[in-house]
């Protein structure tokens, strides 16, 4: 008999408060519960906001006050679920932890909202969001049943590049799965975050727990993401949602639009180099090299070190004359005489600048397009330079969704939903036979893994399918 659920992946933003936003995640929810919905995953972070651009002021060994502002409206823009920064596990999930005195429960209420909407509406909610525990960020994920509210929580393990300074490390064993029921079908469920995907071990921990519904919120616009959801989908034989946001620029909170860069001296940490080592353009004494900027053709800089000027070079410069050695006027010559229409295909123009010490530069000349090769040169739409491209109205997107959901065969069935902002929702009716179908000849945990010659273990987790 088929197994069906309807499933949905919200393309949401962030709201200009956590407030709102989880007002906006209720009114997506009561929408899609009227759609009879049955489960709905939302983005990474998408409670508490993804800071992107933002760069909390901060180089290597030094940081900007500003950047400390920006890092505490982000902390305040967290939620506070009440867990303890380690974790408290099932002392937290079956709510045993301590209160304190008066409160009728732990954290700011977040937790109790998102199981008042579940219950409210009958539908299974998955959401990100940013986790503050003491004075440490998480970025998290919940699962919400609406009988028995939330069945599980689990912080990254591995925050990508600049994610690292904001968000600390979750602990490995909240990898946990989770299973339910609903209208009779038995779910296994499992959230990997964002570039987690990219972690070959910590996807084949969430198959050995025989996952069927594999959650994916993300960050992650590149169009290499849709790739690497249909791979999870063949090689897990599980159903893939995932939920990215769709942001313009002028959707960033105010904090990061504003904080541009401090011109206070930055707060130099105990790491810090000497302060000269922040400020090259500065003398520092007879040991320092001066340097010379160079336009180009194409009006590019170049900065290079200027030699010691001999006194001879010195009095041409003052009178207005320079006699070039017979090499600069050969290069010159060669320049300036050469019929492009001969050029070997093998070589490449050349640009020769002269500098201020009368020293020669000589480096390939980069070819200009025409108007119509400019128009055909285009970048993908769902790079990294298309969705960081700039404009002048804040209408351009730093983020352009791409939300999708994979079938166990690596079946695309529905998305990637591109520049789709506010009520951006993918839904699929899907029958979860689909996943034992699929095992006839693919089950990476088992039949396939050869478990008799690999291991796995994970610090905190064990390997086996939740009851």
């Amino acid at each position: 008999m088929p197994q069906k659920l309807k499933l949905a992946s919200a393309q949401a933003r962030t709201l200009s408060t956590t407030a709102e936003t989880l007002r906006a995640l209720e009114q997506t929810t009561r929408s899609v519960a009227s759609e009879s919905i049955d489960l709905i995953l939302f983005p990474e972070a998408y409670l508490g906001g993804y800071p992107r651009t933002c760069t909390f002021g901060a180089a290597v060994g030094s940081r900007d006050p500003i950047g400390r502002e920006q890092f505490l409206h982000y902390f305040h823009d967290a939620v506070d679920l009440g867990d303890t920064p380690q974790g408290a596990g099932d002392d937290w999930l079956e709510k045993k932890l301590p209160l304190a005195k008066g409160k009728k429960s732990r954290g700011d209420g977040t937790r109790e909202e998102l199981e008042r909407i579940a219950r409210e509406t009958g539908v299974f909610i998955v959401t990100g969001l940013v986790e503050k525990a003491a004075g440490t960020l998480y970025c998290g994920v919940v699962y919400v049943c609406p009988r028995y509210g939330i069945i599980g929580k689990r912080r990254k393990v591995m925050p990508t590049g600049s994610e690292r300074l904001i968000w600390g490390q979750g602990s490995p064993s909240t990898l946990k799965a989770v299973t339910t029921e609903i209208k009779g079908v038995r779910l296994c469920l499992a959230a990997a975050i964002c570039w987690e995907n990219y972690m070959p071990l910590l996807r084949q921990s969430l198959y050995m727990q025989n996952v069927n519904l594999y959650l994916a919120p993300t960050a992650d616009a590149r169009d290499t993401w849709l790739s690497l959801m249909r791979t999870v989908g063949c090689e897990g034989r599980c159903f893939v949602l995932s939920a990215n946001q769709c942001v313009r620029r002028k959707h960033l909170p105010d904090w990061i639009k504003s904080g541009t860069s401090s011109n206070r001296t930055p707060t130099h940490e105990k790491d810090s180099a000497p302060s000269d080592a922040h400020h090259p353009t500065q003398s520092h004494g007879r040991g320092r090299r001066k340097s010379t900027i160079i336009l180009t053709e194409d009006k590019h800089e170049i900065c290079l070190p200027s030699p010691i000027v001999s006194k001879e070079k010195e009095a041409n410069r003052t009178t207005g004359h320079h006699t070039p050695s017979q090499n600069e006027e050969s290069a010159i010559l060669s320049e300036e005489s050469r019929d492009p229409s001969r050029d070997s295909p093998r070589r490449r123009s050349s640009i020769i600048t002269e500098t201020p010490e009368h020293n020669q530069i000589c480096w390939p000349k980069t070819p200009k397009l025409s108007s119509s090769q400019s128009s055909q040169a285009h970048v993908p739409a769902s790079s990294d330079a298309a969705k960081e491209t700039k404009g002048t109205d804040g209408d351009d997107f730093v983020c352009r969704g791409g939300s999708c959901i994979i079938s166990p065969q690596g079946d695309v069935l529905a998305g990637p939903l591109w520049d789709v902002e506010d009520g951006g929702l993918l839904i699929v009716e899907v029958d979860f036979e689909d996943c034992e179908r699929g095992r006839l000849d693919l089950d990476v945990a088992g039949s396939y893994s050869r478990n008799d010659a690999f291991d796995l273990r994970v610090s905190g987790l064990e390997l086996v399918p939740p009851p």
